[in-house]
């Protein structure tokens, strides 16, 4: 019974009949972001990141470096796995479980519907829980508090459960995609790698013997983590020809700067800025379908590269 009343609450929040008073994307709240107050607030975010991976904790072997116009050969280039070394008390810690927890719940086969059991439910709630309250969620949300956003802690953590885990349709009008699933796990549409955009999930799914890294044809500048990477492999018979993900970054610091370039710039690129460096930000809105008073789920979002 349970599970028949979550499949029905999703089905009427992917045909915008939940209702909420906050409407992001108008155009006075966007207006009110300038561009210097995101690159100023990703830099506290990206300082504020004290669960993100040091060197003693994740070693990574990029290996070869391809350019940009190669990136279509498919062509395995890299004899070893990307990640050598991941730390079990990295891996401990809560927002790290609360990640890893989600990321066997989905079907990455659009057009499959997918289900989501109580379980499922309570493993978002605890992620969103975990990840916005350190005090990287907690910048982000008295940032956007500032500027009218939101007007409790826990209006904001319900409307990025909805724009991250609300499910919508990316084949025959199946209930089978969600921002979340796209970024942070990937899919697999027209026979190609869709999405998959977090270091995690390419550990795990590497470790598991399902992903074969090919090469790489981005590295950031950044010196320690997070890092960006833009990079080719092979999910389980399936080729994506770039891939670019935050590599050491927390889950929270990956939900909390994709959420603030995509509710301050949706659907475009944002400037973000870590370390001193610039970094764009692409989103992509949803418009096929929404939620509250025509709000827009996350379609993707991830670094861009050349």
């Amino acid at each position: 019974m349970m599970k028949v009343i979550v499949i029905l609450f999703l089905t009427l929040i992917s045909q915008g009949c939940y209702s909420d008073s906050l409407e992001f994307g108008t155009n006075t709240f966007l207006a009110s972001v300038t561009d210097a107050e995101i690159k100023s607030l990703s830099e506290t975010l990206y300082k504020l990141d004290s669960n993100r991976a040091t060197a003693s904790e994740l070693v990574i072997e990029p290996q070869t470096l391809i350019s940009s116009s190669a990136t279509g050969s498919g062509n395995d280039l890299s004899s070893r796995p990307l990640f050598k070394q991941v730390s079990s008390t990295l891996l401990s810690k809560p927002t790290y479980t609360a990640l890893l927890n989600l990321l066997d719940n989905y079907k990455r086969m659009t057009g499959e519907v997918e289900d989501v059991p109580s379980q499922e439910v309570q493993e978002q709630d605890t992620f969103l829980q975990q990840t916005m309250n350190t005090d990287l969620g907690r910048e982000l949300y008295n940032f956007l508090y500032s500027k009218g956003a939101y007007s409790s802690q826990s209006e904001f953590i319900q409307d990025l459960k909805m724009m991250w885990f609300g499910l919508y349709s990316r084949s025959d009008g199946k209930l089978d995609s969600s921002g979340f699933e796209h970024i942070f796990v990937g899919e697999i549409k027209s026979g190609k790698v869709s999405g998959f955009h977090n270091w995690l999930q390419f550990y795990q799914s590497e470790k598991q013997g399902l992903l074969n890294y090919y090469s790489h044809s981005f590295d950031g500048p950044w010196t320690t983590y997070p890092d960006v990477l833009g990079m080719q492999f092979n999910w389980n018979g399936y080729y994506k020809e770039v891939g670019s993900a935050f590599i050491g970054c927390s889950p929270e610091f990956d939900l909390a700067i994709y959420s603030l370039c995509y509710i301050t710039r949706p659907g475009k690129k944002c400037y973000v800025s870590l370390g001193g460096q610039s970094l764009g930000i692409q989103t992509y809105t949803w418009d096929k379908t929404s939620y509250g008073n025509g709000k827009k789920y996350i379609g993707s979002a991830y670094p861009a590269t050349p």
